[in-house]
């Protein structure tokens, strides 16, 4: 076994990398005073990532040892854990107001998920896809709100 292992270095920039790009989510979260900023959507990120690298180191080594053909792995599987308990996650952060009729929350929840999506997406080397939706993102976060407040309102609720 290697001291060094290249292949562990390359993972660990991969979380790293997803856990800038969530910590980018988490502040513009953190300004906005919600619920989950910062630290949960860095960890997010990161999570995702490592979940899928590992995933991958898994199916190469029982591969080797196995033989390739005995082993059918099915990537998507990995995502979908990583989705779900995400979900979960996201879940916790929506809170329904019963006295002012209103939900909040949601946006936190689905910035989670995004960032689950760019922790997975680093971990499969789409870095330009990583970085794209980490920027589209804070254009949604941040840019939307100011066409929202000139949105006409339905004044019946």
């Amino acid at each position: 076994m290697e001291i060094i292992d290249t292949n562990q270095l390359q993972i660990i920039g991969q979380v790293i990398l997803a856990m800038i790009l969530g910590a980018v989510m988490g502040i513009e979260r953190e300004y906005a005073d919600k619920p989950a900023g910062l630290r949960t959507h860095m960890l997010v990120a990161g999570a995702a990532a490592l979940f899928v690298a590992l995933s991958n180191i898994v199916v190469q080594m029982f591969g080797e040892s196995l033989g390739n053909t005995t082993i059918r792995a099915d990537p998507i599987r990995v995502m979908e854990a990583v989705i779900t308990g995400i979900s979960f996650l996201g879940a916790g952060t929506i809170l329904r107001r019963s006295a002012k009729h209103q939900v909040e929350g949601l946006t936190t929840a689905a910035s989670i998920l995004v960032a689950a999506g760019v922790g997975i997406a680093v971990a499969l080397s789409l870095l330009m896809l990583a970085v794209g939706v980490t920027i589209l993102t804070l254009v949604t976060l941040r840019g939307v709100p100011f066409l929202e407040k000139r949105l006409p309102r339905d004044s019946s609720d």
